[in-house]
């Protein structure tokens, strides 16, 4: 490839490309590269994962994304704000999409400084006059006087902080009417000038004017196109041509608003969120993407530890009408949109802070992982119960401790309000279910859900395996124990034992005898928390997160 092609190679002994150097080997390399429309820090994130080369702060998609008309409306330090949180969101070099420059020389000069100081890699200017009009937008559009534009070119230039810094410059005379010898006249100034490229701009609905400029150009420096009009030329056809960089310029914002209307339409018509969880990302992505675990390590690391809670998950038995899915499984290590249904119930907890976790295992004890987690085995699971699973994890029955069937899925608030509990046993309870598959988890309680809160008198369980006429609702397998708590536990599991008891008692067995003499306070919920007990169950897991 000719010298003028501005090419950027790392010394044999240089450590990592800065990211203007990297768009500069991109424009240089004889290999097409692609950059993906990016408006956001979230995006900029998404367009790293998806494997693209670097990032188009598109001007268009910013504008939009703020509500505002892609005519300048947005001021060039508004715009500024996004594209720092796009450089902290994301790796890649971030080309900007500058308008005209917000102005003469003199603005260049400005916005070039700024954007070096937030490392962004480059900046696109194009020759039309402040305020910018979109090119898609009318007709013969008025073009920059060539001199002036140049001006605009040096006084960028000469502003950059990093000597990779890439000044590419958009000529819209093919787009404005005007004829291939203007276009070229055009960039030939602009790389006279010391752009680094040249973008050349077309909306015709195929790519002949830029294969016809290719052709006429020679390489004289690195082509950067946009085919938002003429997108189904295949990539190979820029390949033959000579083209360095392609700019996917709009898609990621077209998508967003193609995907919000469609929700808010569903939700607006149904007055409902069942059918959109399913197919809507999860929360958990969203706190993923935006790094809350490194946000967690951080806290970990910077914070002193002011709260430790353990979990003890019940998780030792087959279960029952899930035969073929628990054939050589557990029920908690059934898959549910390709994640075992413990390993979702360990997320939610993690999420909440509990993360010193064991589970008892039983059948199948294999088949489920002992990484990240401590097991405890009950190999007596086929004889003994729930209360015999607990006993067996006595050893770790000691500070705040919250017990959990391995079965349930609960939303992540259902687990954040338990643990705010001062009472030393606290049991969740759905106030909406009152007619349980099992009878054995329809409770009673001294107040019944009115929806408010019960601060001068909390709600007690009075009650387990009640009449479903007259139960207060469902416990749903969720247990929280302050450290006092945890110790009334295990003296109860001990009398159990010493009473010959304990082999066959499930936990309901034990609350019951626990509220005799201890208070047990119940924490109220209404929906949003799922155990998997047969294949209906199971399909209604697919669609919870």
């Amino acid at each position: 490839m000719p010298n003028d092609m501005n090419q950027v190679a790392a010394p044999a002994d240089a450590g990592p490309l800065s990211r203007p150097a990297k768009l500069r080997h991109c424009l240089a390399s004889p290999d097409l590269a692609f950059l993906m429309e990016a408006h956001s820090g979230l995006s900029a994130k998404i367009v790293e994962e998806a494997g693209f080369q670097g990032v188009w702060a598109s001007g268009l998609s910013i504008s939009a994304m703020l509500g505002l008309r892609d005519n300048n409306e947005a001021s060039w330090t508004q715009a500024l704000d996004v594209f720092e949180f796009m450089a902290d969101a994301t790796t890649l070099p971030i080309l900007v999409d500058g308008d005209t420059g917000y102005g003469n020389f003199n603005n260049v000069r400005r916005l070039v400084r700024k954007l070096g100081e937030r490392s962004i890699a480059g900046v696109c200017l194009e020759d039309k006059l402040f305020p910018k009009t979109n090119s898609f937008l009318g007709e013969r559009q008025p073009l920059a006087d060539i001199a002036e534009f140049c001006g605009r070119i040096r006084a960028g230039k000469d502003s950059q902080t990093d000597d990779s810094f890439s000044i590419v410059a958009r000529t819209e005379a093919l787009i404005s009417g005007h004829s291939m010898d203007e276009a070229l006249r055009r960039a030939e100034a602009y790389h006279a000038a010391g752009a680094d490229a040249i973008l050349v701009h077309s909306k015709q609905p195929n790519a002949t004017e830029i294969t016809d400029f290719m052709q006429r150009w020679d390489r004289r420096c690195p082509i950067v196109i946009v085919p938002t009009m003429y997108y189904a030329t295949p990539a190979a056809t820029f390949r033959r041509a000579g083209i360095s960089l392609v700019i996917w310029a709009n898609h990621l914002v077209r998508a967003s608003i193609a995907a919000m209307r469609d929700t808010a339409s569903h939700i607006a018509e149904t007055e409902s969120l069942l059918e959109v969880e399913g197919r809507v990302t999860s929360v958990r992505e969203i706190f993923r993407l935006t790094g809350n675990d490194e946000l967690e390590e951080a806290t970990r690391r910077y914070l002193p530890a002011t709260r430790s809670i353990r979990a003890i998950v019940l998780a030792a038995s087959r279960g029952t009408d899930l035969d073929a899915a628990t054939a050589d499984r557990p029920k908690c290590m059934i898959d549910v949109r390709g994640t075992p249904l413990l390993f979702r119930l360990l997320g939610t907890m993690d999420e909440c802070g509990v993360n010193d976790i064991a589970v008892v295992r039983g059948y199948r004890k294999q088949a489920i992982p002992t990484t990240g987690i401590t097991v405890i085995d009950n190999d007596a699971y086929a004889d003994t119960g729930e209360a015999a699973s607990l006993a067996c994890a006595l050893p770790r029955l000691e500070g705040e401790t919250v017990l959990v069937y391995g079965d349930v899925l609960f939303r992540r608030y259902i687990l954040d309000q338990l643990l705010a509990s001062d009472a030393d046993i606290t049991v969740v309870v759905d106030s909406a279910h009152t007619a349980a598959a099992n009878p054995r988890d329809l409770v009673s309680a001294s107040i019944r859900n009115t929806g408010f809160y019960h601060d001068d008198e909390p709600a007690l369980l009075t009650g387990i395996a009640a009449d479903p006429a007259t139960a207060s609702g469902q416990w749903i397998g969720l247990i929280h124990l302050s450290a006092h708590g945890a110790r009334l536990v295990r003296d109860e599991l001990a009398a159990m034992g010493e009473e010959g008891v304990l082999d066959n008692a499930d936990l309901p067995a034990l609350l019951q005898r626990l509220i005799r003499h201890h208070p047990v306070a119940v924490h109220y919920i209404t929906g949003h928390w799922l155990d998997v007990d047969n294949t209906a169950d199971l399909a209604e897991a697919r669609n919870f997160s």
